[in-house]
C-alpha cells in the first residue's frame, strides 16, 4: 500500500513538473533594440511587435521593443548577447560583420552577426538654422554642429564624411554629440546650428525643425560623396522629396543606405523564422505603420543591403515561398 501511495505521489509529482516546463517553455521572449523615439527605427521595431503579438498564441514567441542609442551600439549590443535583434544601417551592419571602422576594427569581424531582413531606404539628412547661411554641406566649417552620439549610425557616417574631407572636430566652432531625440530641440534653442540625423522620410524629427524654427535641409552631394557612393555598395544616392516639409519646397540631393534587421546565431532559428513569417505575411498592415515602410517589396527586403549571411530562421521561411532558392 505505501509502494504504491509513494508511487502515485512521485508520477503527479513528475507530471506537475512536466506540465509546469511545458507552461515555462510555451512562451519564447525575444527583445529588439531600436533608436531614438523621433526617428523610424522605433516605430519599426513596434511594427514588428505588433505583427509578431498577433499571433503570439499560435507560435509563442513575444517581442520587446527597447529605445537605444541606435546602429553601433544594437550591433555590439547582439555580439554581447545583450539583445536578440537590432536594426541597423546597411553601411554600419557591413562594418561589423567585417570588422571595418572606428566602431568595430578593435572587436574584429562580427563573424556571428546575421541578416534578417532590410526595410526602407534611409537618406542621410543635414538640417540647420535658416539663419545660419548653410546651402551645402561645405558651409558647416566653423559652425555649431552636432556630430551625433557615439554608437549611432549617424555618428558611424558623419566620421566617414569627415575623413572624406579631410575634417576633424576643430573644423566645427562647437563639435557637439547630442542624441537624435535632443537634436532638433537644441536647433531651435539656438544652441547649434545644424545636425545630421539619418532616417526614412517624413521623420517626426524633422517635421519639429521645420515647423518649430524655420529649418532648412542642406544639399549634400559633389565629387567627394560621389567617391564612397562609387567605393561602397551600400550607399547610393537619395532624394528628400520636396514639400515634405514646411518651408523645403524644392527637392534635395543627398545620399543614403537601407535600414536592415540583423540578429546573431545566438538567437534560435525558431524565433527568427515566426518574427519573419509575421512581418512578411502581414506586410499589408505592416507598411501602414509608417509612410517610410509603403513602397517596401518582399523581393528587395531578402537581399538589399544585407551584407552578413541570412540568419537560418529567416532562410527556411523564405525557401518556403519561394523568395530564394
Amino acid at each position: 500500500m505505501n509502494k504504491m501511495f509513494h508511487f502515485l505521489v512521485l508520477s503527479s509529482l513528475l507530471i506537475v513538473s512536466l506540465f509546469m516546463q511545458k507552461i515555462a517553455n510555451a512562451t519564447t521572449y525575444a527583445t529588439i533594440g531600436t533608436g531614438g523615439v523621433t526617428g523610424v527605427y522605433y516605430p519599426a521595431g513596434g511594427a514588428i511587435q505588433r505583427m509578431v503579438s498577433a499571433g503570439t498564441k499560435d507560435h509563442g514567441v513575444r517581442l520587446a521593443v527597447e529605445s537605444t542609442g541606435g546602429s553601433v551600439f544594437n550591433l555590439n549590443a547582439l555580439r554581447n548577447g545583450e539583445l536578440d535583434l537590432g536594426v541597423a544601417q546597411s553601411d554600419t551592419h557591413y562594418k561589423a560583420y567585417t570588422g571595418q571602422g572606428d566602431a568595430f576594427k578593435d572587436k574584429g569581424p562580427f563573424t556571428d552577426l546575421r541578416s534578417v531582413f532590410s526595410l526602407h531606404s534611409e537618406a542621410v539628412t543635414v538640417v540647420a538654422r535658416a539663419n545660419a547661411n548653410i546651402v551645402n554641406f561645405e558651409d558647416l566649417v566653423g559652425k555649431r554642429f552636432n556630430l551625433g552620439n557615439p554608437g549611432s549610425g549617424q555618428r558611424n557616417v558623419m566620421n566617414t564624411l569627415m575623413d572624406a574631407y579631410g575634417w576633424t572636430k576643430d573644423t566645427f566652432s562647437i563639435a557637439s554629440e547630442l542624441k537624435s531625440s535632443e537634436s532638433s530641440s537644441a536647433l531651435c534653442d539656438g544652441n547649434i546650428d545644424a545636425y545630421i540625423f539619418i532616417a526614412g522620410h517624413p521623420a517626426p524629427a524633422f517635421k519639429e525643425a521645420t515647423t518649430t524654427c524655420d529649418a532648412r535641409i542642406v544639399t549634400l552631394t559633389g565629387p567627394k560623396v560621389e567617391t564612397l557612393i562609387n567605393e561602397h555598395s551600400y550607399y547610393a544616392p537619395a532624394t528628400i522629396p520636396g514639400g515634405m516639409y514646411k518651408g523645403n519646397p524644392d527637392d534635395v540631393k543627398t545620399f543614403g543606405m537601407k535600414a536592415t534587421i540583423v540578429s546573431s546565431t545566438k538567437t534560435s532559428e525558431d524565433v527568427i523564422y515566426h518574427i519573419v513569417k509575421a512581418v512578411f505575411e502581414n506586410l499589408d498592415s505592416f507598411r501602414k505603420f509608417h509612410p517610410a515602410f509603403a513602397y517596401l517589396k518582399k523581393e528587395e527586403m531578402v537581399s538589399g543591403g544585407l551584407s552578413a549571411p541570412l540568419h537560418p530562421g529567416a532562410a527556411k521561411y523564405y525557401k518556403e515561398i519561394g523568395l530564394i532558392k
